[in-house]
């Protein structure tokens, strides 16, 4: 069976909190690979406001999501506290990568959760079609700490 591979960038720029909540956890008492999809979500949110850009800024250049890869590589459990490591990389005129790397420091160890990439393009909602990268974004992607 072929299984998604993601090559993570050495270095991350931006690191964020999130507690996993009791409706993160499934019925096999771990957090779902769903709620893993939310999680990043929201440590996205908290790298485009450390970096001063909107997901969806209307009238303006908003973001959306092209594509998605996890790889899951531990469980996850309700009472964790899931330290999030987020990049921007592969700049192109209508985009960028963002990877992540999701950690639990738990029982005195730290546990490796799972890895993502979200491929993330510049959207005009006004026209409803793509839009250029907007001067300055680049920068400050890359350096949102």
């Amino acid at each position: 069976m072929a299984r998604v591979k993601i090559t993570m960038p050495e270095h991350f720029t931006f690191r964020t909190n999130i507690p996993v909540r009791i409706t993160d956890v499934n019925y096999g008492g771990h957090v779902g690979n769903d709620a893993i999809l939310s999680i990043i979500h929201e440590a996205r949110l908290h790298f485009l406001t450390a970096a001063g850009v909107k997901e969806l800024d209307p009238g303006h250049t908003s973001l959306i999501m092209a594509d998605a890869a996890l790889v899951f590589k531990g469980e996850g459990f309700h009472g964790d506290v899931f330290t999030i490591s987020v990049t921007a990389t592969e700049f192109s005129a209508f985009g960028f990568e963002l990877y992540y790397r999701i950690t639990s420091d738990r029982d005195g160890r730290s546990f490796l959760i799972a890895e993502a990439k979200t491929g993330m393009l510049c959207f005009d909602y006004t026209v409803r079609k793509l839009a250029r990268l907007p001067e300055g974004w680049e920068e400050r992607l890359s350096q949102a700490k």
